[in-house]
């Protein structure tokens, strides 16, 4: 008996020689619609669908193969004596190769202002039905959904006349991953266009790979790199474009993620250095080059070995100083020439380019967190203080200059690993006390870093001061004021002590804990 394949694919790259290549080696092509004109017009003789089923496709295409003439030739099992009875006393041909991909539901929801119509009328139905039979079948079919794999179908079948039980294995998973992420694709599309919540009882998302990573977080740990498919992730790190360097590791890319979260808090020209996923110095300035000094100058030490983030172009000048330290990554929207010539030359360094740094995160872009026998799921902390919501809770209020320190003290300690302490100065960081186990410990920990800097800075926290421990040490270093969230039962404790030393104090309202 001939043997016989069926092709009808939405993506027709490579289509046309494979048919050729079949049916040099004796297969019927049976096919579709498009596909099958496409094959035709190549001089490849095709059988219609609608010949095999003698039924006419219908409702615009959306009924073609959904029929037992073709499903039955794709189950039936060639091992059961009374699967082949069944199917040739029903006149049913075998079917041997599936070749299908689906219409392109993922390219539509990508257009820019597509219609929800035309989304639906992206969802097939024909498609996923016969790959899951064939993938079902496996054993007796193979069943391609991805372009790339017909060579090597097709060079197996010509090398022994047969595609091997291994092959089909590797096709027979791909499959059932293609309709996974297919139909994760859809519900979440339409839960979103619904408005419904992003948290459903069964939590099912898709992501495509980047690239494996060398070793995890630990070098005897696997890992690798997904992207979150859909708009507006432009500005994630998964978009970067990296242009010089080996390849990024696990955590090169955790502390990357982290520097641009706590870069997208500014809009004026700033510098983000980050070490093990904390910032270790943020500048903020008129241009980059000065933004970038802050940044180093805040931790010379710990800067060394980390990652930078810069939200404008690098320049000759600004590379000349980035050059002078190792560092693991630099990340920015672009990189002049000469400044690119320049960064270049150190062998080790990774250089990430991102048009659109500073593009805001959402909080539809939800934070997970695995957890044994879990998955912790939440929404991105993308709010920040409310201006309006500020409230100074001591006698003394702080000076327009030392508000404004506060506020940016603000916006660095919410990206500041929990408990988190910041001591800042003229838009620069001079202490970062990130992870530690007390609020004390940790605005100890940034006093020891800063040094004489401490002396006239601000101090931002990311959770409230229950005690009047804190105070004591921060009028000691000679920070004139802080910034916290409050809502403590005793924060007439720091609010006292911040009145007897003079400090001026300032609740937001909101807490910013970082895990």
């Amino acid at each position: 008996m001939k043997r016989r394949a069926l092709i009808s694919v939405s993506d027709k790259t490579g289509v046309v020689e494979f048919a050729k290549r079949l049916e040099a080696l004796g297969y019927e092509i049976v096919s579709t619609g498009g596909t099958h004109k496409v094959l035709e017009e190549a001089g490849i003789a095709v059988t219609g669908v609608s010949d095999v089923t003698g039924f006419p496709e219908c409702l615009d295409g959306r009924v073609k193969t959904l029929h037992p003439a073709i499903h039955a030739g794709v189950l039936a099992m060639r091992s059961n004596p009374e699967h082949m009875k069944q199917i040739e006393e029903l006149g049913v041909a075998p079917i041997d190769i599936v070749a299908i991909n689906l219409y392109p539901f993922k390219e539509t929801i990508l257009k820019e202002n597509v219609q929800f119509e035309d989304a639906i009328e992206n969802i097939d139905i024909g498609g996923p039905t016969m790959i899951r039979a064939a993938a079902k079948n496996w054993q007796d079919v193979a069943v391609i959904v991805n372009p790339e794999d017909y060579e090597v179908v097709a060079a197996e079948l010509e090398k022994s006349g047969e595609v091997s039980r291994e092959t089909k294995g590797r096709l027979m998973r791909a499959v059932f991953e293609h309709t996974a992420q297919y139909d994760s694709l859809i519900a979440n599309y339409l839960r979103r266009e619904a408005g419904e919540s992003p948290f459903p009882e069964k939590f099912t998302m898709t992501y495509e790979k980047v690239q494996e990573m060398r070793y995890g977080e630990n070098p005897h740990q696997k890992a690798a790199f997904y992207k979150e498919i859909g708009k507006g992730y432009e500005g994630t790190l998964a978009a970067a474009k990296q242009l010089h360097g080996k390849e990024l590791s696990y955590n090169n890319i955790n502390d990357a993620n982290g520097a641009l979260d706590c870069l997208k808090e500014f809009d004026g020209p700033c510098a983000v250095a980050v070490k093990h996923a904390n910032p270790c110095g943020v500048g903020l300035a008129d241009n980059i080059y000065d933004a970038y000094m802050k940044a180093y100058e805040s931790d010379p030490v710990s800067i060394f070995g980390g990652i930078v983030a810069l939200n404008r172009p690098v320049d000759k000048k600004t590379a000349e100083e980035l050059s002078k330290i190792f560092l693991e990554i630099i990340i920015a929207p672009s990189f002049d020439a000469d400044a690119l010539e320049i960064l270049e030359k150190k062998k080790n360094i990774r250089l990430l380019e991102l048009p659109e740094i500073t593009k805001k995160n959402n909080p539809s872009m939800l934070d997970m967190k695995k957890v044994a026998g879990g998955l912790l799921v939440q929404q991105l902390d993308c709010e920040s203080f409310d201006e309006n919501n500020l409230k100074v809770v001591t006698k003394r209020a702080p000076t327009e200059a030392e508000m404004e320190q506060l506020k940016f003290a603000m916006k660095v300690v919410k990206h500041v690993k929990s408990n988190g302490i910041c001591l800042v100065k003229e838009n620069g960081t001079v202490g970062v006390g990130p992870g530690q186990t007390n609020r004390i410990t940790a605005l100890e920990l940034a006093v020891k870093y800063a040094g004489d800097r401490a002396a006239g800075s601000v101090m931002g926290s990311d959770a409230f001061f229950p005690f009047d421990d804190c105070v004591k040490c921060a009028h000691e270093a000679g920070i004139t004021a802080i910034i916290q969230p409050g809502g403590s039962i005793r924060d007439e404790d720091s609010i006292k002590a911040c009145d007897e030393y003079g400090i001026a104090m300032v609740f937001t309202g909101m807490r910013h804990f970082k895990h």
